[in-house]
C-alpha cells in the first residue's frame, strides 16, 4: 500500500487521493455521485442542447470517477457513458440511418475516451504538476487528427461548445480550434490534480497560481483584440437570398426516382424543368431588387436554383445580364443535373462580375457523407478568388467549413469576404452557422452565410454577427448587412496546426517519461 501512494509523488507532494482510493476500497460512494454530476453535464457539453460551463465542468467529474476506481471498471464505464452522451448531443445531425449513426457515436466514444485513457495511465507516472499536461495535450492531440481524417471534419470537436464566448474565441486565431480544446482539458486536470491535494493552498499554491494566470490571460487578450483592434474598413452592402417556398419535383414519389437515377417520363422531366425556371425566375428576380436597393454583393443560398445541364448556359446568360445592368457581383448557387450520369448533382456556384464575365465557378468540394455524396459530382477542392473594389472576394459550399484545413487556403490567398451558399436542417440550426464563424476568425476573413432551412449570417473576422436571418421565422428570406471590405493576416493563417503539433510532441515526451518513470520503479 505504501509503495501504491508514492506513484506521481515527487519531493514534498501529498499521496493523490485517486491513487489511494484506486489502491484501497476502489473508491466511496461520493465518487458515483460525482459521476453522476458529470454524465448530467456531459448531456449538455456539445451539441444541439450546449451549455459552454457544462463544457468545462463535465470532465472534471469523468475524469475524477477513472481516476478513482480500477482501469478495467472505470474506462469501460467511460466509453459507453462517451458514446451514449455523445448519441444524445448530436441526435438527428448526421443523415444517417440509425444503425449507422449508433455506429459513429461508438466511434466518437472512442474518441472521446482515448484522451481520459491516456490521463489515466501516464498522469500518475509523470507526477507533480507537468501531469496535468497529459489529458489537455491528448486531447489536443485526438481533436486535430479527428479533423484531418474524419469524414465529417471538425464536427464534434469540444471548441465549439464556446461558440457563444467571443473574447475566449479569439484564440482561435492563434492556435485553431486546439487552444480552446486544450484549456477545457487543462482546467479538467488541474482541478483533479487539486482535488487530489484536498485543494490544501500550500500544496497547489504554485501551480494553481500559474493556471490562474493563463486562464485569465486567454479571454483578457481576447476581450483586448475586440476592443483594440475591431475593423476599421469601408464596408459594403451585401444581399442574399434563400430558395422560395415553390417545390421542384411534382411528387415525392418523382424527387425520390430523380435522386436514385431511375428513369423519368418525359411529362416528369417536363414537369421539373418548368418549376425549375419558375425558381429561377425568382431568384433573379429578388437578386435585382436588391440591387437596386443598394446591395453590390449579391448570393443564393446553397441549391437555390435548379437547371438541367443542358439548360445551365441559358440560366448563367440571365446572370450575367443582371450583373452588368445592375453593375453587381452576383453569386448564383444552384444545382445542375446532369440526367443519366452516375453523380448527376453539380453542386455549383458560379460568381459574375459587373462586366457580365465569369470570374469563377466553383463545385462543391467536400460533399456530406451518406445520400449527398452519393450523387454529387466531385469539386476540385480549390478556392477561387477574385479581387474585387470590395476586398478580395472567395467562397465555398455548406459542409465545407467544416474542414480547417481545406479552409486554410482562403489565408494562403488573402481573402477579405468570403460567401458561404448552405442549407441546413432543424436539427444543426443553429449549431452548424456558429460552427462557420471559428473559421472565419481563425484565417481572418469576413463571412456571410446565406442558409435554406436554418440560421443565416454576416460576420467579420473576429467572429461578431453584424446581420443574421432565420429561415423559420422571415417570409421573405433575404438576409441585408454591411460587411467590412477587408481581412487581416492571423496567425493561425502563417503558422496552421503548430500549437497542435506540439501538442502531439509533447504528448509524445509526457509518455516517454511515464513509461521512463514506471521502469525505474
Amino acid at each position: 500500500m505504501r509503495e501504491a501512494n508514492k506513484v506521481g509523488q515527487g519531493p514534498g507532494e501529498v499521496a493523490p487521493m485517486g491513487n489511494q482510493r484506486a489502491a484501497g476500497d476502489g473508491g466511496s460512494r461520493r465518487d458515483w455521485l460525482w459521476l453522476g454530476l458529470g454524465v448530467v453535464l456531459l448531456l449538455f457539453a456539445n451539441g444541439r442542447q450546449v451549455l459552454a460551463p457544462a463544457a468545462w465542468l463535465a470532465p472534471v467529474f469523468l475524469v475524477r470517477f477513472v481516476r478513482t476506481r480500477p482501469a478495467h471498471l472505470g474506462l469501460a464505464l467511460a466509453y459507453v457513458l462517451l458514446a451514449a452522451t455523445w448519441a444524445f448531443q448530436f441526435w438527428g445531425m448526421a443523415p444517417l440511418p440509425r444503425l449507422g449513426f449508433v455506429l459513429l457515436a461508438a466511434g466518437f466514444g472512442v474518441v472521446g475516451l482515448l484522451p481520459i485513457l491516456a490521463d489515466r495511465l501516464a498522469a500518475p507516472r509523470v507526477g507533480g504538476f507537468a501531469a496535468t499536461l497529459v489529458l489537455p495535450t491528448a486531447w489536443v492531440t485526438v481533436d486535430s487528427l479527428v479533423a484531418r481524417l474524419s469524414p465529417y471534419g471538425s464536427w464534434g470537436s469540444p471548441a465549439y461548445s464556446q461558440q457563444e464566448y467571443l473574447a475566449l474565441l479569439q484564440l482561435v486565431s492563434i492556435t485553431g480550434l486546439y487552444g480552446v480544446t486544450f484549456m477545457l482539458g487543462w482546467f479538467a486536470a488541474v482541478v483533479n490534480w487539486a482535488w487530489e491535494r484536498r485543494f490544501e493552498w500550500p500544496a497547489i499554491r504554485r501551480g494553481g497560481v500559474a493556471f490562474a494566470l493563463a486562464l485569465a490571460a486567454v479571454p483578457l487578450g481576447g476581450e483586448a483584440r475586440l476592443r483594440l483592434f475591431p475593423s476599421s474598413s469601408p464596408t459594403v452592402r451585401i444581399a442574399s437570398l434563400s430558395a422560395p417556398d415553390l417545390e421542384l419535383f411534382p411528387s415525392a414519389e418523382v424527387a425520390r426516382r430523380a435522386i436514385a437515377g431511375e428513369m423519368l417520363t418525359v411529362d416528369e422531366i417536363g414537369a421539373i424543368g418548368t418549376r425549375g425556371r419558375a425558381i429561377d425566375d425568382d431568384l433573379l428576380r429578388r437578386s435585382e431588387r436588391e440591387a437596386r436597393a443598394g446591395a453590390r454583393v449579391v448570393f443564393w443560398a446553397e441549391t437555390s436554383g435548379f437547371t438541367f445541364k443542358e439548360d445551365e448556359p441559358a440560366l448563367l446568360a440571365r446572370g450575367r445580364d443582371l450583373a452588368s445592368t445592375e453593375g453587381i457581383f452576383l453569386g448564383m448557387a444552384y444545382a445542375a443535373w446532369s440526367r443519366g450520369a452516375q453523380r448527376p448533382l453539380e453542386n455549383t456556384l458560379v460568381v459574375v462580375d459587373p462586366r457580365g464575365e465569369i470570374a469563377w465557378r466553383f463545385l462543391k468540394a467536400i460533399a456530406v457523407p451518406g445520400p449527398e455524396a452519393a450523387i454529387s459530382a466531385a469539386g476540385d477542392r480549390k478556392l477561387k478568388v477574385v479581387a474585387t473594389p470590395y476586398g478580395r472576394l472567395s467562397g465555398v459550399i455548406c459542409f465545407d467549413m467544416d474542414f480547417p484545413t481545406f479552409l486554410a487556403q482562403a489565408g494562403e490567398l488573402g481573402v477579405d469576404l468570403l460567401i458561404v451558399p448552405s442549407g441546413d436542417w432543424r436539427e444543426i440550426d443553429p449549431f452548424h452557422t456558429h460552427m462557420a464563424r471559428f473559421r472565419a476568425i481563425e484565417q481572418g476573413f469576413n463571412i456571410a452565410r446565406q442558409v435554406n432551412r436554418g440560421l443565416s449570417v454576416i460576420a467579420d473576422y473576429q467572429g461578431r454577427v453584424v446581420a443574421s436571418m432565420d429561415h423559420f421565422t422571415t417570409s421573405d428570406r433575404a438576409m441585408v448587412g454591411q460587411v467590412p471590405t477587408r481581412g487581416v493576416h492571423t496567425i493561425y493563417s502563417r503558422v496552421g496546426d503548430t500549437f497542435a503539433w506540439a501538442c502531439t510532441i509533447g504528448l509524445l515526451a509526457l509518455v516517454c517519461l511515464a513509461v521512463g518513470r514506471s521502469g525505474r520503479r
